[in-house]
């Protein structure tokens, strides 16, 4: 098991170097978007061949995967997952419109590049509508700014931006897309690694919400039952319907050797209401949930995810992320030097 530094949307320079200084030994980046301004002047400072014009991306090719690995390891770090798509990449194959194969068969392609750039871990999820939250100013702990989400106030919104869908629907869908997908990932090597829906309630906008706790994960993973298919486990999402139900889902899963990788990050609260929280306070004890990895042998890596906003911070939070993957390194070298393994 290893911390390392996640969410980054974009890459730059400095924030590798901020992974490597904070003591990450990789790092994952989530849902890229190639086309962005920030990804295009990235690339065209590392490799001039990446300079020019290029046609809108629907699906990453070899030679983007290879050159975003070789910037990371360029600060002697690893590229260890990618955390999903963009959303639009996805939305039709998801929702059931047309255009869905074309995603899925996109997908595929991706699938295959990753496993020719040597990239072992693609996350996904299946929330076309995204994460929700109905407050993102709740104030936290001396005053940081959180993200909240009250269900009274989520269930009155209805957006009419998608076609409503059922939960036999949903899975459907998924069924007929892990099916399809499945098969290039274990030839390629890649793993992939499913996201629960947050928040992990029935429906939002119309759209039912399918993967949001232990009983449909389990259901996924008899599904698509192989090693190269698992969770991305993200403590708050499942501690949003309570920090027992996601210790039992933890349990569960990490001892069935279903879990790739995990989202470490608390919350205060539960359904209906909920808001995130510092890692140190909340519902999510996460010495618990890294003995628990511990005991069960996990080998994947832990990254932080949604932290709080505290003073003078920059968007991506690099003093909140400092202070929380700091912390959760402490916790596991602790965790090690008392079970008598070396940190």
């Amino acid at each position: 098991m290893r911390v390392v530094a996640g969410q980054f949307r974009e890459l730059t320079q400095a924030d590798l170097a901020f992974a490597r200084q904070i003591g990450c030994s990789s790092v994952t980046v989530n849902k890229p978007d190639l086309d962005s301004p920030a990804w295009i002047d990235f690339l065209n400072k590392q490799f001039t061949a990446a300079a020019g014009p290029r046609p809108p991306t629907r699906r990453w090719s070899a030679l983007d995967l290879v050159q975003m690995r070789a910037a990371v390891e360029a600060h002697g770090l690893a590229l260890d997952c990618i955390e999903g798509v963009p959303r639009n990449l996805l939305d039709k194959a998801m929702l059931g419109l047309p255009g869905a194969e074309e995603q899925v068969e996109d997908f595929k392609a991706t699938l295959r590049a990753m496993g020719q750039a040597g990239i072992p871990v693609l996350g996904y999820n299946w929330i076309p509508d995204g994460v929700w939250r109905t407050a993102k100013a709740a104030h936290g702990r001396g005053g940081a700014l959180v993200t909240a989400y009250d269900d009274a106030l989520g269930q009155r919104v209805a957006t009419g931006t998608l076609p409503p869908r059922s939960e036999a629907q949903m899975w459907a869908n998924w069924e007929r897309f892990i099916t399809a997908v499945l098969p290039v990932a274990q030839d390629a090597g890649v793993k992939l690694s499913l996201h629960p829906d947050d928040p992990p309630v029935p429906v939002l906008d119309g759209v039912a919400r399918i993967f949001r706790d232990e009983a449909s994960f389990a259901r996924a993973m008899a599904f698509a039952d192989s090693p190269m298919h698992g969770i991305a486990f993200c403590t708050g999402t499942f501690a949003e319907s309570g920090a027992a139900a996601m210790m039992a889902a933890l349990r569960r899963f990490a001892r069935a050797g279903r879990i790739h990788y995990v989202h470490l990050r608390s919350v205060a609260g539960a359904l209906p209401r909920f808001a995130e929280a510092f890692i140190d306070e909340g519902s999510v004890d996460p010495v618990a949930v890294l003995r628990e990895l511990l005991e069960a042998g996990f080998d994947g890596f832990v990254i932080d995810d949604h932290v709080p906003h505290v003073v003078e911070d920059t968007v991506w939070g690099h003093r909140s992320r400092a202070y929380a993957t700091g912390y959760i390194a402490g916790i596991l070298r602790a965790l090690r030097t008392q079970g008598g393994s070396t940190p």
